[in-house]
């Protein structure tokens, strides 16, 4: 028996669906980095024979994580894992620490790390007059070696010194709380839109494909705005997560 129909386990007492039981048990293997990217499965035959159930449940659990994004079906080599989607819950976390606590290995590319005149609405976020001088920062963000979200943000001057070289090795949230700056609140819109031809060519995306959109003006302890983000996620890897508390 194999290490993965070990990892499953099914309750044939339960009302949930055998095919479901066994869904679940391989997302949370894949979430969980026990199957990571590019793991070939066994074929549905073997795995059916293993777990001691029929063809067709087994297809059924394959066919429903096939759906969801999770594995995909390559003639001549298998079934396969494809990149996990990351699943962010609404909470004031950077993406670089998000990534790393579900294993998802984020590296950084710097596009971008300049001081220029604020304007428009980084200017209004920030709280300071057009022109004033702010840090201006454009990253590539990739989770397992897949381009996953471009991240804009400003910052003022004042704060921390922010090297390149900082940058491809820690997240901006870490480098803030390194300097004695800690965020503490944010506003933050989520969206989406069409991904345009620059940021499609950065993304691995085609032109014109969805993404998932988040600005955020984030506050420190003291009641200053620290950051304004304008970022862009790829909707074919990347979700927000909510949890809803009804009164």
């Amino acid at each position: 028996m194999s290490q993965l129909s070990r990892a499953i386990r099914v309750d044939r007492t339960s009302p949930v669906p055998l095919y479901f039981q066994v869904a679940q048990a391989l997302e949370q293997a894949i979430e969980s980095g026990e199957l990571p990217h590019g793991t070939r499965l066994e074929n549905e035959i073997q795995l059916a024979d293993q777990l001691g159930l029929s063809r067709p449940t087994m297809r059924r659990a394959i066919q429903y994580l096939v759906d969801k994004g999770l594995l995909v079906r390559k003639r001549g080599v298998g079934t396969q894992v494809v990149q996990a989607r990351v699943k962010r819950s609404i909470e004031l976390t950077s993406l670089y620490d998000d990534l790393a606590k579900s294993n998802q290995r984020p590296t950084t590319k710097v596009l971008r790390n300049e001081i220029e005149p604020a304007s428009g609405q980084a200017a209004h976020a920030l709280g300071v007059p057009e022109g004033t001088p702010v840090i201006a920062l454009e990253r590539l963000r990739y989770a397992g070696g897949e381009p996953l979200a471009l991240l804009r943000n400003h910052l003022p001057t004042d704060l921390v010194e922010l090297s390149t070289e900082a940058l491809e090795e820690h997240g901006l949230y870490e480098l803030l709380r390194a300097a004695g700056v800690h965020p503490r609140v944010a506003s933050q819109t989520i969206g989406a839109r069409a991904a345009r031809t620059a940021e499609a060519r950065l993304l691995n995306e085609a032109k014109g494909a969805p993404l998932l959109t988040m600005k955020r003006t984030t506050y420190a302890d003291n009641g200053r705005a620290v950051e304004y983000g304008d970022h862009v996620y790829r909707a074919s890897l990347y979700s927000f997560e909510l949890t809803l508390v009804g009164h």
